[in-house]
């Protein structure tokens, strides 16, 4: 028995027999002719070809993920088109066809140059590499195979049932492609947690150890090995020992709601991004819904949901948590969430411009009224009174009232019209420094305030999550993060309005015992962390915890909010 270190992705262990995935082999490129025997022009049209053909794949990917996974974890593929149509990397392809490159080799060397860029990197930024290789790889694909098609010799997605997959990395592709029945486990060589493959892992609910290094190539194919992301170990051969301890019940279920040690209530619900999430959800003992994301009923299709439609989807999940609240989120467009058929602004900095509740109120007010329609009748449905609605991007007080006013608008409209209706906790979500700084005003006004970790750490930041050359300053342990978090627990204290984060800080179980200290009622996450996050509330002393949170508010350095958590880069 043999045992390799690495970095614990997925919380979860499986064991199953090794198989290899190098995808690199279907990529062998033919040998450079003399430029003076490329025929530009045609290799220019190889090269447009093969663009068309993946941002084909890569839409697809996208719909395949959103349906399987959630619209959030699929949002990855809508960078990587970004990355294929980069006027800089198209503009030095061509040129270098022009010069008599072959379109592969062109592509192959311009994309290897920033994958290169990225990899000298530190942190998030290093692991953004795998998303250019993503798209090379696509596009060498498309070009090797003559014909246009972006396909791979290798199909992930039908592998043999106990598989465990090894690979040198895993791209975003590669792991929404993977059967999470049949995968009994992924480890990687290189990969780090918050890479978006390592998220899609975890969404999947594939246990996963990645960073192992190159002693994950000592690993033959059909040797027993068993992956455990809790422990970030992969070990091959295991013994019985090993193998039995793998078979106790890692984070059991809790089907119940959960107390502290000392007996305050905090709710662990799941973030929601389709329909098809709900169930899996729900088997995860999830405590309801805190983020039920009505993007996914608007994209993909050429015209926006009806009112029918809305209050159908929000009754099925009303239907699937019928002791639980749902908290639906309305409409959140713009910024990185476009929908072509709403004719959205075209606008230089659009995370700072017309998005979330800003369009609701002015430019799509129609959408909004139908949006309420649909929830207010949901409301008055047999489990109606566990419904609660946020408004996204709430940065004003007027906004809030606007909001109130046409939700009370519409209820006096569907009661003129004899349909039945009831008006549902209504809230905000805390997303940017206005709303935190508004957080005593919002309280007033409102039934719940529910932070997005997501946004706000963007927006206190100043750092774009997507924007890889700055995705280390993106982070919610930064102690001016923190402080916010702190300013809208505080603002709620003593009220009737209760407080939840819906953001991916809530679902890791290092950082618990720290929200409980900052006074959370409620945490939202994957549904895969769920168990976990139960168990972790159980053990928590909430006297102590709010202890740990005000060592932590003191601290003035990530590094220093690390020691007081007693948690390393690795774990964070």
């Amino acid at each position: 028995m043999r045992t390799l270190a690495g970095v614990g992705s997925t919380p979860r262990a499986g064991v199953g027999t090794a198989r290899w995935y190098r995808p690199e082999a279907d990529l062998s490129l033919p040998d450079r002719p003399d430029p003076d025997a490329v025929d530009a022009e045609s290799e220019l049209d190889r090269y447009g070809a093969a663009r068309d053909a993946v941002r084909g794949a890569l839409r697809d990917a996208r719909d395949r993920t959103a349906q399987r996974v959630g619209e959030e974890e699929a949002a990855v593929f809508e960078a990587h088109e970004g990355f294929l149509d980069d006027p800089t990397i198209i503009e030095d392809v061509e040129a270098a066809i022009r010069e008599g490159t072959p379109a592969e080799h062109a592509v192959a060397d311009r994309f290897d140059e920033a994958v290169a860029q990225f990899e000298d990197m530190e942190g998030r930024m290093a692991e953004r590499a795998d998303d250019l290789r993503d798209v090379r790889d696509r596009l060498l694909r498309a070009l090797l195979a003559g014909d246009g098609e972006a396909s791979t010799a290798t199909d992930l997605a039908a592998l043999p049932d106990g598989t465990i997959l090894l690979a040198e990395r895993l791209t975003p592709s590669d792991t929404a492609a993977l059967d999470p029945d049949a995968v009994a486990g992924i480890a990687t060589v290189e990969g780090g947690r918050t890479s978006h493959a390592a998220i899609i892992a975890r969404s999947l609910a594939v246990p996963a150890v990645v960073g192992v290094d190159d002693a994950l190539e000592s690993i033959g194919d059909g040797e027993t090995v068993l992956v455990d992301g809790e422990a970030g170990e992969v070990v091959v051969n295991p013994d019985e020992a090993r193998r039995d301890a793998m078979r106790e019940p890692g984070p059991e279920v809790i089907p119940e709601r959960v107390e502290t040690a000392d007996g305050r209530a905090v709710e662990v619900a799941a973030n929601v991004g389709g329909e098809a999430e709900l169930a899996p959800a729900a088997e995860r003992g999830a405590d309801g819904v805190g983020l039920f994301r009505t993007e996914f009923l608007f994209v993909d299709r050429e015209s926006p949901p009806t009112e029918d439609e809305q209050y159908e989807a929000v009754t099925a999940a009303l239907s699937a948590f019928p002791d639980d609240r749902v908290v639906v989120r309305t409409l959140d467009v713009g910024g990185d969430k476009p929908v072509p058929y709403l004719d959205l602004p075209d606008e230089p900095n659009p995370f700072l411009g017309r998005r979330g509740i800003r369009l609701s109120l002015d430019e799509h007010a129609d959408l909004f009224e139908t949006q309420i329609r649909a929830l207010l009748r949901a409301a008055a449905t047999e489990d109606g009174d566990r419904l609660a609605v946020m408004f996204p991007l709430v940065t004003r007080v007027e906004e809030v009232e606007r909001a109130v006013d046409a939700v009370e608008s519409v209820a006096d409209d569907l009661a003129t019209e004899g349909v039945d209706h009831a008006v549902p906790e209504l809230g905000a979500m805390v997303e940017t420094p206005a709303a935190a700084f508004l957080a005593d005003a919002l309280a007033d006004r409102l039934d719940f305030l529910s932070v997005g970790t997501n946004d706000l750490a963007g927006y206190v930041m100043a750092a774009d999550r997507g924007n890889d050359a700055v995705a280390d300053y993106h982070d919610p342990l930064h102690p001016a993060v923190l402080r916010a978090l702190d300013r809208t627990t505080a603002a709620a204290e003593g009220s009737d309005t209760w407080v939840g984060m819906c953001g991916e800080m809530a679902g890791d179980p290092a950082l618990t015992e720290l929200l409980v200290g900052l006074g959370f009622d409620e945490l939202s996450m994957s549904a895969v962390t769920v168990p976990e996050v139960k168990a972790r509330v159980r053990e928590v002393d909430a006297d102590a915890a709010a202890s740990l949170a005000n060592e932590a508010l003191a601290c003035e350095t990530r590094g220093e909010v690390l020691d007081v958590l007693e948690i390393g880069e690795r774990d964070a």
